[in-house]
């Protein structure tokens, strides 16, 4: 069989959400549509999740979350940085907001993600293959730092780092979406040098910004796998934290497949929300088990592996 171009690690986010999002990552493992999953540790279905995770030996790692629902640690919970008058977590827009006006104790943010480790450790009886962050806050101005040395303290050994070859030229994505993601890239950009002092590493390439939910198609991670390899091959990734020159090409895909969660049923303590309660879920769901997206990966010689092949 000719060497692999790609190893391509696929990787279903939101692990945990509720149990429809959970049976649907897990019919996507089983059609072999991903390969590595991502646990929400603070979310409504995480004890079913990391079960499910170890009865059909999904490779797992932790979805660190600063910015939806209750924070893991109890002393964190009232009369912190972290949460609002509710004692929820700010929201994706409200953490970054908060974190601009300089409003978040890092040391807190620390607190909470090492507690998020131990959670994740008790419920799967080992440390997390990989560690990133739900809603990208993991990149953020601050965030990264502490993140980078809870890893290094830990000996997790991958993150991710979403800079996206292609984001740019993508025709298809509203003006606010871009300008968000954007705003990730940089933010991930800016990263790398933290990351790369603490010794923790990433794949060559990163998906998944402008193939989320009806964006996704065979065609668009076509274009996507193709943009990558270009990339990747060529030695112009975001640094990978290994060497770019070797000859297999590593990637991530982010993905959110799954069945759209029922009303009132998941989240991390404030119930679903419209993305988790979208038919954008099971629509990826699909695209990732089509036959087609998986004769692109034979013919294209991409390997789906977990971060702990890499």
């Amino acid at each position: 069989m000719p060497q692999s171009r790609m190893m391509l690690v696929v990787t279903g986010d939101d692990f945990g959400y509720c149990p429809r999002r959970n049976q649907g990552i897990v019919d996507c493992f089983q059609a072999g549509g991903l390969s590595n999953v991502s646990l929400l540790v603070n979310a409504a279905a995480a004890k079913d999740a990391a079960d499910l995770a170890k009865r059909h030996n999904i490779p797992i790692g932790l979805h660190a979350n600063l910015s939806e629902g209750v924070p893991v640690c109890e002393s964190l919970q009232t009369d912190s940085t972290l949460v609002n008058q509710r004692g929820f977590f700010h929201g994706k827009m409200g953490f970054r907001q908060a974190l601009q006006r300089g409003q978040l104790s890092m040391k807190q943010v620390e607190l909470e993600l090492r507690a998020q480790v131990r959670l994740f450790m008790e419920l799967t009886g080992h440390l997390p293959h990989h560690m990133d962050g739900h809603q990208h806050v993991h990149v953020l101005p601050g965030v990264r730092e502490v993140f980078a040395q809870v890893l290094s303290d830990l000996s997790i050994r991958f993150t991710r780092v979403p800079v996206e070859v292609g984001l740019h030229s993508c025709t298809w994505l509203p003006p606010p979406l871009h300008r968000f993601y954007n705003q990730v890239e940089q933010d991930a950009l800016d990263s790398i040098p933290v990351f790369t002092r603490y010794g923790i590493r990433w794949p060559h390439m990163y998906l998944g910004l402008t193939t989320m939910g009806h964006n996704m198609s065979v065609s668009n991670l076509q274009r996507a796998l193709h943009l990558a390899l270009s990339a990747g091959r060529s030695g112009s990734s975001s640094g990978g934290g290994s060497d770019a020159d070797q000859p297999v090409v590593t990637a991530e895909l982010m993905v959110h497949p799954g069945y759209p969660s029922l009303h009132q049923q998941g989240g991390c303590g404030e119930g679903p929300d419209d993305f988790s309660r979208s038919a954008d879920r099971q629509h990826e769901l699909s695209v990732l088990r089509d036959p087609a997206l998986l004769e692109v990966y034979r013919q294209e010689r991409v390997q789906l592996c977990a971060f702990k092949d890499l």
